[in-house]
C-alpha cells in the first residue's frame, strides 16, 4: 500500500473486509520484522565484539514482538484468518535477516532502514484511512509507526548508508516490502 489512503469501498461488508486486509497485512508484517532480526541475530549475535548491535536487535525484535502478539489478539477478536503466506513469510524474513547479516553489520542495518522506510510508509497510509471510523486502531498504529521510525532512525545513524551496494540493496528490498505487502493483503 502506498502512503495514500484507500477510498472506502462501497457495498454491504466492504468495510469489514477492508479491516480485515490491513489486520492480515500487518500481522503478516510484524510476523516478518521478527524472522528479520531473527535472522541478523543468529549471525551477528555469534560475535562477541559486536555486542552493541546485539542488543539492538534484540531489542527491535522484542517490540515487533509485542507488536505482533497485538496483531494475533486483534485477529482472533475481529475473526480474520492470517496470511496463507505466512511460512514463507518466516522463511524469507529470517533468509533476509541472516543474508544481510552475512554481508556485515552495515548490511543488516541497510536492511532495516529499507524495511522501516516503507511499513512507516504503509501505516501512515492505513492510519490516514481508518483514523475517523477505528479511532482506537489508529492510535495503536501510530505507535507501532513511532517505533519502526525509531528502528529506522536506529539504522541510519549506525551506518545502514555505508552498506555495500546499498541503493541496489535498499531498492531489492524496498521493492521485496511493497511485494508482500500487496500479497499479503489478498491472500
Amino acid at each position: 500500500m502506498s502512503d495514500k489512503p484507500v477510498p472506502p469501498r462501497p457495498g454491504r461488508g466492504a468495510m469489514a473486509a477492508r479491516l480485515a486486509e490491513i489486520l492480515r497485512v500487518d500481522h503478516a508484517g510484524e510476523l516478518g520484522a521478527v524472522h528479520i532480526y531473527r535472522g541478523q541475530r543468529a549471525v551477528l549475535g555469534q560475535a562477541s565484539v559486536l555486542a552493541r548491535i546485539q542488543g539492538q536487535l534484540a531489542d527491535m525484535e522484542a517490540q515487533e514482538a509485542e507488536h505482533l502478539a497485538r496483531f494475533d489478539r486483534l485477529l482472533t477478536e475481529h475473526r480474520v484468518r492470517p496470511t496463507a503466506m505466512a511460512p514463507v513469510w518466516r522463511l524469507a524474513g529470517f533468509a533476509l535477516g541472516a543474508g544481510t547479516a552475512l554481508m556485515g553489520e552495515k548490511a543488516a542495518h541497510a536492511c532495516t532502514e529499507a524495511v522501516e522506510t516503507v511499513i512507516e510508509a504503509h501505516y501512515a497510509g492505513q492510519i490516514a484511512e481508518i483514523e475517523a471510523r477505528e479511532p482506537e486502531l489508529a492510535a495503536e498504529l501510530s505507535r507501532f509507526r513511532d517505533e519502526e521510525l525509531a528502528h529506522r532512525d536506529l539504522a541510519a545513524r549506525e551506518g545502514a548508508h555505508e552498506a555495500p551496494a546499498y541503493g541496489v540493496l535498499s531498492a531489492v528490498i524496498r521493492t521485496g516490502c511493497r511485494a508482500a505487502i500487496k500479497i499479503s493483503e489478498k491472500l
